[in-house]
């Protein structure tokens, strides 16, 4: 303990005399410490001065709304947190009128807003907790459920979750334990992104049952549970575009005043042999991705050549189709001839491209592209992108449909982020 005392000590130094140097002041009377030990035997805490002033020790203290106690517990963050759910049920039990009540599902989007999101903030922090004293939650699920639902009180509860098409807030802590697990592993930069257990931890793990599994700990069991030790999520780029080198993206659209369910296939047939002749110094590539119950690939079509691979069944059809871009791209950085053409049959990877500054999350391999599409440009290549229309006669569109569907090669590479949730979320939907 002295040890420790004299560690502490000397940081509180530091940050007060950073605090001193940039025009800082801490206020003593709002600084507490919690000693987290679970000894039972007597022993003291720590004496640790701030400004000359001992900061006192207490045994429970809020920090950014999650209550710790100092043998992490969270008993007393359950029952204040069942307490404030409480009192906001009092908007459902209002509106669940049968006279003039709200709906369903108004009522079940307004249980989201006002009481689940309490109890889903901060569940990777207070999930940790004993059974027990999490199972103290679940009669607030329970009762907006019947609210909500319209069920008798004697309804069993799995008949409610079936119903109302909400999961246990067992399997809730769980999805959005996963959701913060892949997204640490998505982040180079973040301190527990390379974090492994060590021998001795899990020894003593091992030997006392009564020990607090650590969150890394606890997610490895669910990642056993569904199988999901093989993935890995796909690592967000090191670096982003600076706002004097944004890239500008514009792609081509010969049949943009066209009407697809108005245009017989001949007529989107002649404008493209009219673009062709426009273009023809331009070696044309067709990429196409594919996505069916069980099934995810996507195709490459080169002159000469075609690429399939098939990806995990847990990606998008998006990243299919990106991912389809992105290897063409990789494949033309080796060619000797610097004018290409791709073609992609989806929109919404032309048009995440052209407008990817606007929106704050971006797809990993949308800035793949676009990060490969900048260096190809600095070595004089002339790329262009052309949106085409499927299934309407294109050869070499029809040929990466096909290549895409009987694609069998599995290529090892990685989940990006979003579709790692959705999987995960329709894994314990399903469970």
């Amino acid at each position: 303990m002295n040890f420790i005392q004299r560690q502490l000590q000397t940081a509180v130094n530091n940050i007060t005399q950073w605090c001193n140097s940039n025009g800082f002041s801490i206020s003593t009377s709002k600084t507490a410490g919690v000693h987290f030990c679970r000894k039972r035997n007597l022993h003291l805490d720590p004496e640790i001065k701030l400004y000359g002033e001992i900061i006192a020790f207490v045994n429970e203290i809020r920090f950014l709304g999650v209550i710790f106690d100092k043998k992490l517990t969270f008993l007393s963050h359950v029952k204040q947190l069942r307490k404030k759910c409480e009192s906001a049920l009092n908007i459902l039990k209002v509106l669940s009128t049968t006279a003039w009540g709200a709906d369903r599902l108004s009522m079940l989007k307004i249980y989201r807003a006002t009481v689940l999101s309490k109890l889903e903030y901060g569940c990777t922090i207070y999930g940790s907790a004993r059974k027990c004293v999490l199972q103290k939650l679940d009669p607030i699920h329970h009762t907006a459920l019947r609210l909500c639902s319209g069920a008798f009180r004697r309804s069993p509860v799995k008949s409610l979750y079936v119903e109302c098409y909400e999961p246990a807030l067992e399997l809730k802590r769980q999805m959005l334990s996963l959701h913060y697990y892949f997204k640490i592993q998505s982040n180079a930069n973040h301190p527990f992104h390379d974090f492994k257990l060590r021998p001795f931890l899990l020894r003593l793990q091992d030997a006392r049952k009564s020990f607090i599994p650590v969150f890394f700990t606890r997610v490895h069991v669910f990642l056993s549970d569904l199988n999901l030790l093989y993935l890995h999520v796909t690592p967000q780029p090191k670096t982003n575009f600076p706002p004097w080198g944004i890239p500008v993206v514009q792609f081509l659209n010969p049949f943009q005043t066209f009407i697809k369910s108005d245009t017989a296939d001949i007529i989107y047939q002649q404008i493209f042999i009219e673009h062709r002749q426009e273009y023809n110094d331009f070696i044309a590539i067709y990429t196409d991705g594919s996505k069916s119950a069980d099934h995810v690939s996507f195709a490459v079509v080169f002159p000469n050549i075609t690429f399939s691979f098939k990806l995990h069944s847990s990606c998008s059809v998006f990243t299919a189709e990106i991912a389809a871009v992105l290897l063409a791209l990789e494949n033309i950085s080796d060619c000797m001839e610097r004018k290409f053409i791709i073609y992609t049959d989806s929109l919404s990877v032309l048009e995440s491209l052209k407008s990817f500054y606007i929106h704050s999350h971006h797809h990993p391999l949308v800035l793949n592209v676009l990060h490969l599409l900048n260096k190809l440009a600095s070595r004089d290549f002339n790329i262009l992108l052309c949106w085409v229309p499927s299934h309407v006669g294109f050869v070499g569109n029809e040929e990466a449909d096909k290549g895409a569907k009987l694609a069998n090669t599995i290529t090892h590479s990685t989940v990006p982020l979003n579709d790692f949730k959705k999987y995960i979320k329709v894994l314990l939907y399903a469970k």
